[in-house]
């Protein structure tokens, strides 16, 4: 992996010098969430598989390492394509510190139910920005007759799953749950007979993990819509190369990012549709957004016109999403006027929010809604990444910034976006990553 990405377990900080209007045209990576499923249902193919289009990020590491700990052989055949054969797993259990990195590991419950009838698995880590229980998933296994699926079952942190056989089931999802349709799509794949999830999530990766699994053999119809339906089959021959979705987070950041500096830039390789929910509330900002067929332009005509306060309410796909929450929300910082974030999916998303004040921000948070006061302008501070998301947050209000804003831990950052620094740089921002800050030590830039 490429250095300027970051490392595993490194910590370190970005330095960014704001100000400058981020101008000329981007590249957006492949999927972070989509990845991840696919890395994962790559377990359950009987055969070999290529993944493209992979993101050279933190997160997909930690999976590919955590496949190999399983057995499982994965080759990289450059920085975005990868070949894996699973035929060589030898073990249905992952509990090693690898599982506690990332909460896509959750996903290996469902893939090794499916490939070996058994999974022992640790409780996943991720972002800590609220309750994230995993009982939608044990009931789902529980429904297709795995024992240890009740929440009671689970011992020191393992969960322990076992179907003698595994089978097709009816399962309704009480809530909305991405993490949950796709456990639950993965276990069905190879189940015996059919079965149905119903309220199921819709989220463009879900689809892009059905689309994978289907070009590998597997009969599932529905994903995209509230009702997934899948055929179990014995084998999945695999030998199929396959192209993951852009990653429409990493892109709406970048638009995020061009607005608040009153940039001009034009974002490629992404899917405009699956940009709407922002492209809306932009435009009712006054933000100019030109869409091509795989782009979009971000611009204002006249920089000195009003942009103008909205209200925004995360929710589900086709909803806004919370991943672009925090990003939003500085967005919202740069209208003329009170706007409203009201965050639907997550109990504690806004601990950002001090961070963002020690910057000069005018948010006050009620629960689950953030009354976000405009026009109070950025200056540069010391603050910390709290989670992936968050810390793109800052990023973008670190652009905007008059002056120098320190971001520490900005490994998180990493996590989700594929060479952040050097696609910043190339549309004109001051940015590096330093080891230490001036109020943690001797600076260190790397190269």
């Amino acid at each position: 992996m490429d250095q300027n990405n970051g490392s595993v377990g490194k910590t370190y900080a970005y330095e960014i010098k704001g100000g400058t209007p981020l101008k000329g045209d981007i590249e957006i990576s492949g999927s972070k969430n989509a990845a991840l499923g696919v890395i994962a249902a790559s377990i359950m193919v009987d055969g070999v598989c290529t993944l493209e289009n992979v993101p050279d990020i933190l997160d997909v590491h930690v999976m590919f390492d955590l496949l190999r700990s399983l057995g499982a052989k994965v080759d990289a055949l450059d920085n975005h394509t990868y070949r894996i054969d699973p035929t060589s797993i030898n073990t249905f259990r992952a509990s090693g510190p690898l599982v506690s990195r990332i909460r896509a590991s959750y996903y290996l419950m469902g893939a090794l139910l499916g490939r070996c009838g058994k999974a022992s698995i640790r409780l996943p880590g991720g972002c800590n920005f609220g309750q994230r229980p995993i009982d939608l998933h044990l009931k789902a296994f529980q429904l297709m007759g795995a024992k240890g699926a009740r929440p009671s079952d689970i011992n020191s942190g393992i969960v322990n799953l076992e179907a003698d056989p595994l089978h097709g089931a009816r399962i309704y999802l009480d809530i909305v749950s991405v993490g949950a349709t796709i456990n639950a799509m993965l276990a069905a794949c190879k189940a015996q007979g059919k079965t149905e999830i119903i309220n199921a999530a819709k989220e463009p990766h879900i689809v892009d993990v059905a689309n994978f699994l289907n070009s590998m053999g597997a009969h599932i119809k529905g994903a995209g819509t509230d009702i997934i339906k899948i055929t179990g089959v014995p084998v999945l021959p695999g030998n199929f190369t396959y192209s993951i979705i852009p990653d429409q987070i990493e892109a709406g950041t970048y638009m995020i990012a061009a607005a608040v500096t009153n940039g001009d830039v034009t974002i490629h390789n992404l899917i405009p549709t699956h940009m709407e929910p922002l492209s809306a509330k932009m435009r009712e900002m006054g933000y100019q957004i030109e869409e091509g067929d795989e782009s979009i332009r971000v611009f204002r005509y006249n920089y000195d016109e009003e942009v103008y306060p909205t209200s925004v309410k995360t929710s589900p796909y086709p909803g806004f999403p919370t991943d672009l929450q925090p990003q939003t929300v500085v967005l919202l910082c740069s209208a003329d006027g009170q706007s409203r974030m009201h965050e639907n999916v997550w109990q504690n998303r806004f601990q950002y929010v001090p961070e963002l004040a020690k910057m000069g921000a005018n948010i006050n948070v009620y629960e689950r809604i953030a009354w976000v006061n405009g026009k109070t302008g950025f200056r540069g501070a010391t603050v910390e990444a709290t989670d992936l998301r968050a810390g793109a947050a800052l990023v973008c209000a670190a652009l905007e910034a008059e002056g120098t804003t320190y971001i520490m831990n900005a490994q998180r950052i990493d996590r989700g976006y594929e060479h952040i620094v050097q696609k910043l740089r190339d549309l004109g921002a001051t940015i590096s990553r330093v080891n230490h800050t001036p109020e943690y030590g001797e600076e260190d830039t790397e190269a």
